[in-house]
C-alpha cells in the first residue's frame, strides 16, 4: 500500500496514537480535550499525503525539504497549528516533538502492512519527510510571530501602565513643592502613594514572572493560620479600592489551615480586581468561602461578557490578555500586563490546589481556588 493511501485511510488509528505520545510526553496536552490536542493534524497529515500525489519538480522537493515551499493549503492549517500551541503553553522543543512523533506514528504503523521495501516505499518515505519537514517549518514560522508580537506588546504596554502612575506622582511632587492647604495636600500624597503603589505592584509582577522563567519558581512558605481573617482582610481591602463598586462576600467566621498570608492575599486580590475590571457594574462581585472537610473553596464570581471558548485553554498563561469584541469599556483590564492570573496559579500550585474557570451568559464567570487540607 502506497503511504499516501494508508495516511488517507487510517488518519484517525495515526492521530490515537499520536496522542497516546502527546499526552504522556508534553506537559501542555495532559489537560487538553481531544478537539483542543488534535486541532489541525488530521488537516496537515492528509495534505501532506494529496501532496505526495501530486507531480512536483526536484527544485520544488528540496524548497519543501528545507522549510521553503510555496503556501498550499497545508501552510494555512500547518500555520495556524504552531499560533494556537504558542496560545496554549507549549514551546518551541515541544512544538517539534509533535511533529517528531506525528512522523514517527505514522512510518511505524505503516511498515506493519507496507510489506517488502523497495524503491517506491522509499521514495514515498522521502515525500512524506519532505511535507512533515514543510508544515513543521510553517509551523515555527508562525510560533515565533506571535512570541515576538507578544514581546513588543508587552513591552509598549508596560511603558503605557508605568507612565501613567509615574506622571501623576511627578504631578504631586510639582504640587507640593509649590505648597498651598493642608487638605489639597493630603489628598496629593494619597495619590502620590496609590500612583507608587501601582509601579510596586508590577514591579513585582515582573519579578515573580522572571522568578518562574528562571526555573525557581513562585517561593510558599505556608504557616497555620485564619484563612477566613485573610479573606476578609484582603475582600476589605479591594472593597476600599473600589468604593463605587458593589462586592460582597460569605466568609466563615474562621478557617484554620497552612497556608502562605502575603502569597494567597496576592491570589484573593488578583482575582477580586480581576473580577472588578471585567464584571459589569450593574451586577456586584460575589466573595463566597466554603470549610469543607477535604478542602477550603475559594470561588469569586461576576456578570459580564463571557470568556470566549478558545481563550479558556490560555487564561492563566502569562502575557495573555482575553478581551472578546462584544466587551464594554468596563471589561477591559485597566493593567494589561496579563500576569495576575498566571501569578495566582502558580501560588495556588504551590500550595498544593487547583484553580480553575467557568464562564457562561446564565452564571457569569467563576474562578475557583481549591486548597486540600493535607
Amino acid at each position: 500500500m502506497r503511504l499516501s493511501q494508508f495516511i488517507k485511510e487510517n488518519t484517525e488509528a495515526i492521530l490515537v496514537e499520536w496522542e497516546d505520545f502527546a499526552r504522556t510526553m508534553i506537559p501542555p496536552a495532559e489537560t487538553m480535550s481531544v478537539v483542543e490536542l488534535r486541532d489541525h493534524a488530521g488537516e496537515i497529515l492528509l495534505a501532506i499525503a494529496r501532496e505526495m500525489d501530486s507531480v512536483q519538480t526536484e527544485d520544488e522537493r528540496e524548497a519543501k525539504s528545507r522549510g521553503l515551499a510555496l503556501p498550499r493549503d497545508r501552510s494555512t492549517f500547518a500555520a495556524t497549528h504552531g499560533g494556537l500551541r504558542q496560545r496554549v503553553g507549549f514551546d518551541l522543543t515541544q512544538l517539534g516533538a509533535e511533529y517528531r512523533a506525528l512522523r514517527a506514528s505514522v512510518l511505524r504503523l505503516w511498515m506493519k502492512v507496507a510489506g517488502e521495501v523497495d524503491a517506491v516505499m522509499l521514495e514515498d518515505v522521502v515525500r512524506f519527510n519532505e511535507g512533515i519537514d514543510q508544515s513543521l517549518a510553517e509551523a515555527m514560522a508562525s510560533y515565533s510571530e506571535l512570541v515576538s508580537n507578544s514581546r513588543d506588546t508587552f513591552l509598549a504596554v508596560l511603558g503605557h501602565d508605568l507612565r501613567n502612575p509615574l506622571g501623576a506622582l511627578s504631578t504631586c511632587l510639582h504640587l507640593i513643592q509649590k505648597g498651598g492647604d493642608a487638605r489639597p495636600r493630603e489628598r496629593i500624597l494619597r495619590i502620590a502613594r496609590q500612583s507608587i503603589t501601582s509601579i510596586s505592584a508590577m514591579i513585582t509582577d515582573l519579578l515573580e514572572y522572571t522568578r518562574t522563567r528562571l526555573g525557581r519558581g513562585i517561593e510558599v512558605v505556608p504557616h497555620k493560620g485564619d484563612l477566613g481573617a485573610l479573606c476578609q482582610e484582603a475582600f476589605d481591602e479591594v472593597s476600599t479600592a473600589y468604593p463605587h463598586r458593589l462586592l460582597r462576600a460569605s466568609i466563615p467566621p474562621q478557617i484554620e489551615l497552612s497556608f502562605d498570608a502575603t502569597r494567597m492575599r496576592q491570589v484573593l486580590t488578583n482575582l477580586l480586581t480581576n473580577a472588578v475590571h471585567h464584571g459589569d457594574p450593574e451586577f456586584p462581585v460575589i466573595l463566597s468561602v466554603a470549610d469543607e472537610p477535604t478542602q477550603v473553596l475559594i470561588v469569586v464570581t461576576n456578570r459580564g461578557v463571557p470568556i470566549p471558548p478558545d481563550a479558556m485553554q490560555v487564561i492563566f498563561n502569562p502575557l495573555v490578555q482575553v478581551v472578546s469584541k462584544q466587551s464594554e469599556p468596563h471589561e477591559r483590564p485597566a493593567t494589561s500586563l496579563g500576569l495576575g492570573l498566571f501569578i495566582a496559579r502558580e501560588i495556588v500550585t504551590g500550595h498544593g490546589g487547583t484553580i480553575t474557570v467557568t464562564s457562561s451568559s446564565d452564571e457569569g464567570t467563576a474562578f475557583s481556588v481549591h486548597l486540600p487540607r493535607s
